[in-house]
């Protein structure tokens, strides 16, 4: 696959990471009496580069595509419900929706290849936004096949960088809309970190036990038909969604010019999988929101060596648990920011 990716450099930096740790421990506090979201402070310093981050005009990217696997019976949804969800993201009514308003997020839904095309419409400031980056109208079945063509899968990474660059903010919080898009993280799992099919494989939109079985035997025809896509790109390509492959595309993106990357849970970490394998320092820009209800998203954090923020049993996508753990990073910075040091605040720091 012909395409050039961003550079992304390693941020290893011993001087700002020492600094800012000794900034930390002279807050009037005892010594880690903030458990993790000291260090969530101390990857947002590291991340931006400075002992004072700020979090500024913060991105939610939802992309929405459709998956030629859907129709061998791996959702307990039909393919019709990603073109009314994305309908619902822009008017406001979804979960994503909601809690973008809530927190200050600008929410952008990106159709990446809906089978049924999003029709355009005025941009209304302060609204969810649409921006068309149609691929095709949904991918091909990976089970007798590869997804996508190189050439289209290179488009699809494009289409992610570009979306990027032209937003502004240094944050960039990570959603998605795909019935079947499960299948595709649990392909791309299975492929790219070596999981047994079987782990990787959970209930989706919510299947039953028999319809988990069924959704199992697909896949295993999938990797089957696909074995030679062993690298990253090509497993992408073969396994993965229009969707996926446009939020690798961001990801890489997003690190390249160094913003924080807020990650979703299963499909969107399937995302990142594929992109920390092309440039492993793609990790250090990111920070995982949530441990889903998925049974494979555990083995995608552990491939991922990620320790998530919060733990809710959530399983709906979209983007909700990057949206819920948002305030959390904006704490993290201004612990660093305005809270008093002991010499400032003229408090004894026996306590430390």
């Amino acid at each position: 696959m012909i395409i050039d990716l961003p550079f992304v450099a390693d941020l290893t930096d011993l001087p700002l990471t020492q600094a800012l740790q000794h900034k930390l421990d002279n807050k009037t506090k005892p010594l880690g009496a903030l458990g993790r979201l000291e260090q969530l402070a101390l990857r947002l310093g590291q991340i931006q580069g400075t002992e004072s981050p700020m979090l500024q005009a913060p991105q939610m990217l939802v992309c929405a595509g459709d998956h030629g696997l859907a129709a061998k019976g791996v959702s307990a949804y039909p393919s019709d419900v990603t073109w009314q969800m994305v309908e619902n993201f822009l008017a406001g009514g979804a979960a994503v929706s909601v809690l973008a308003r809530q927190h200050g997020l600008q929410l952008t839904v990106a159709d990446c290849g809906v089978a049924r095309e999003v029709p355009a419409r005025d941009a209304v400031p302060g609204a969810p936004r649409l921006v068309h980056c149609r691929v095709a109208a949904g991918t091909q079945d990976a089970s007798v096949g590869p997804a996508m063509t190189e050439a289209q899968c290179a488009q699809a990474l494009r289409n992610g960088m570009d979306i990027v660059r032209a937003m502004p903010g240094n944050a960039l919080l990570l959603g998605e809309m795909g019935i079947g898009n499960t299948s595709v993280a649990s392909l791309l799992l299975a492929r790219l970190a070596g999981v047994p099919l079987a782990e990787c494989t959970g209930a989706g939109t919510g299947l039953d036990a028999a319809g988990i079985a069924r959704k199992q035997a697909v896949l295993e025809q999938a990797l089957a038909a696909n074995a030679g896509a062993t690298q990253p790109l090509e497993a992408l390509a073969a396994l993965g969604g229009f969707e996926v492959a446009t939020l690798t595309g961001a990801v890489l993106q997003a690190a390249a010019e160094r913003r924080v990357i807020v990650v979703d849970g299963f499909i969107t970490c399937a995302a990142v999988l594929v992109a920390v394998r092309l440039a492993p320092a793609v990790l250090q820009r990111c920070v995982f929101a949530h441990r889903s209800g998925e049974r494979g998203h555990g083995h995608m954090l552990q491939a991922l060596q990620a320790q998530p923020l919060l733990d809710l049993g959530l399983r709906l996508g979209e983007g909700s648990g990057a949206a819920l753990a948002w305030p959390l990073l904006e704490s993290a910075c201004r612990v660093l920011r305005e809270m008093a040091s002991f010499q400032a605040a003229g408090v004894d720091g026996a306590m430390r």
